[in-house]
């Protein structure tokens, strides 16, 4: 009986970090679903594109894995649960981009979301994966260590 009992303690712990990982992820990826289309209108509106670099994916992954390292630190499961919040939020926080490589080439109007795929298929795969990928292992090493500074910071 104790097994069973010990098999539920772990798959009740599994599902409550998934759980604080998607709490974690859902402001972020609200708030990506608006950091595109202005970085969008941005270039649109003939803004350098070193201002328009400045507003991005990635720098808001980075800002977001430090939030979060400051957020999981004391906790147990902390890498785990950024690691999780990273895999959730950087795949469909790219879905505007993908929404912007359509706008771009449906109507023809020349951003650099256009340039690189021909196709929808090849926009989702590159976005979502390769996109995804570029937010998080940059996002993953940052968290992590903020975490063990943070964690090093309060053992001393």
């Amino acid at each position: 009986m104790k097994n069973n009992s010990k098999t539920t303690n772990t798959n009740d712990n599994k599902q409550g970090i998934l759980q604080e990982a998607f709490q974690l992820a859902k402001i972020p990826i609200i708030i990506s679903f608006f950091v595109t289309p202005i970085r969008f209108l941005l270039e649109l509106s003939g803004l350098p594109e070193i201002a328009i670099f400045l507003i991005g994916l990635l720098w808001l992954t980075l800002a977001f894995s430090i939030y979060w390292g400051f957020k999981l630190y004391k906790k147990k499961n902390s890498y785990l649960t950024m690691l999780l919040s990273l895999l959730i939020y950087s795949p469909i926080s790219r879905l505007s981009v993908v929404a912007a490589w359509w706008v771009d080439t449906k109507w023809e109007i020349g951003t650099h979301y256009g340039l690189y795929f021909d196709t929808l298929s090849d926009s989702l795969l590159n976005q979502g994966v390769y996109g995804a990928l570029v937010q998080i292992i940059p996002g993953c090493i940052l968290g992590a260590l903020t975490i063990k500074i943070l964690r090093n910071k309060d053992n001393e």
